[in-house]
């Protein structure tokens, strides 16, 4: 048996999706446990770009079974859009490489509304969420009204739960937030044709991993987002509304932990960071701005610009805690040759003292001060290199900090976007 979880390791946009489609060569089962198509996984195989969101990075990669396990916040028409998309590149969504979980939690389009609606309510204070309905989608699911794929697999079941919850989510829609009342005949009629087209692809993807691992087959579980926006140990309240650590996986794709072999935490070479809350080694200036342009730090969903900064190994080495991370992944090497010296946090200065873990309080995580340690820089010729032992002296100083710092090695490094940009060590 060879399981391994695929999780970022810091706000995401780490690189997760081309880690899982790299990994996927010696897999036979890619499962996506949590978050929705509010996130974004670019891979790039032999000059081509995929943007996916919510179908598991491994289709690209061919002849692997795919899961959407019951973690995900699942929006159908999301995944019809994405499966389209994928098809006119030539690559086939069927239910032969891709099962979708009866138990995943539906959005909804007053899922979406309420998202829009709450975040313009919120004005200045605004969370910066995708409004792609993931956060009022799993506020349903934990306050139990929630629409699951099994009920949309009944017809009878999914109207009597739709009609009763749009009637409450119209009256708090009008009443509270000034927007109008949706129609629910017409999202149902919407939602069972819906149905129909998904049917083939459900399935228990619980009993399927299981079987998959009793086999002795090789699974890879892939992440969304990153540490930082975990909903217990992100930067609350900026966050995402789920578990994106590797503790999410056995509630996510339904195996116990102890199916856990490997925790592989994907790291930048530098920090990024979208929307609000505090970012300790932010670089408000013309090396940020350079490292956004450089490493086309934008977007997948939202196309939002990413806050760029300097290397932080406190929160690395929090991720490596929360995740029982074994190794690391570090990418976007290339991004940063040129810049010298590079700086990297080693820790913060918070209330006289040093600390190496992030605190939970957003008013002391903006009063910390980074520690910085200067690394000599490197040049562009490393975006060549495709053997390690070919890795220039400051890039062995540089990922060496990483290990020492936060106790787990670095395996895997990239420097470029494409398949055959990545190096074992």
């Amino acid at each position: 048996m060879n399981t391994k979880v695929v999780v970022g390791a810091q706000w995401g946009d780490e690189g997760k999706g081309k880690v899982t489609d790299y990994l996927a060569e010696g897999s036979d089962l890619i499962v996506r446990f949590q978050g929705g198509n509010n996130a974004g996984h670019t891979i790039e195989v032999d000059g081509k770009q995929y943007k996916l969101q919510l179908i598991p990075s491994g289709i690209i990669y061919g002849g692997r079974m795919n899961v959407i396990g019951n973690g995900v916040a699942f929006d159908p028409a999301a995944f019809f859009r994405e499966a389209d998309t994928l098809a006119q590149a030539g690559i086939l969504v069927t239910p032969e490489v891709l099962a979708i979980s009866d138990r995943v939690n539906l959005i909804l389009p007053y899922h979406i509304e309420l998202d829009r609606l709450k975040e313009l309510a919120r004005g200045s204070q605004d969370i910066g969420t995708t409004k792609k309905g993931i956060g009022p989608c799993y506020t349903d699911k934990y306050e139990r009204s929630g629409i699951r794929m099994c009920d949309l697999m009944d017809r009878d079941t999914f109207s009597e739960k739709l009609n009763r919850n749009l009637e409450e989510k119209n009256r708090y829609i009008t009443l509270v937030l000034n927007g109008e009342a949706m129609d629910a005949a017409a999202m149902e009629q919407q939602y069972l044709e819906y149905a129909e087209r998904l049917r083939p692809f459900v399935k228990d993807t619980s009993v399927l991993i299981d079987q998959a691992i009793h086999a002795g087959k090789n699974v890879l579980f892939e992440g969304a987002q990153g540490m930082l926006l975990d909903i217990d140990y992100g930067t609350y309240p900026y966050v995402t509304s789920s578990n994106t650590t590797a503790g999410g996986v056995a509630a996510g794709a339904g195996i116990g932990p102890n199916r856990i072999r490997e925790v592989v935490g994907v790291a930048k070479a530098y920090t990024t960071r979208v929307g609000k809350g505090p970012f300790p080694t932010e670089l408000d200036n013309e090396i940020g701005e350079h490292i956004r342009q450089v490493g086309h730090e934008f977007g997948t969903v939202t196309g939002r610009s990413r806050r760029c900064g300097w290397l932080d190994l406190v929160i690395l080495k929090t991720s490596a805690r929360v995740s029982g991370l074994t190794s690391f992944v570090v990418t976007k090497l290339d991004t940063m040759a040129g810049i010298d010296p590079i700086r990297v946090c080693t820790g913060y200065e918070f209330n006289g003292t040093i600390i190496d873990y992030v605190p939970a309080s957003l008013k002391d995580l903006a009063q910390c001060q980074p520690v910085y340690r200067d690394f000599k820089g490197w040049d562009e010729s490393v975006a060549q290199i495709r053997d390690a032992r070919d890795l220039p002296a400051e890039i062995i100083d540089y990922l060496t900090c990483i290990e020492e710092v936060t106790g787990v090695p670095v395996k895997t490094i990239s420097v470029g976007p494409g398949r055959d940009e990545t190096i074992e060590r």
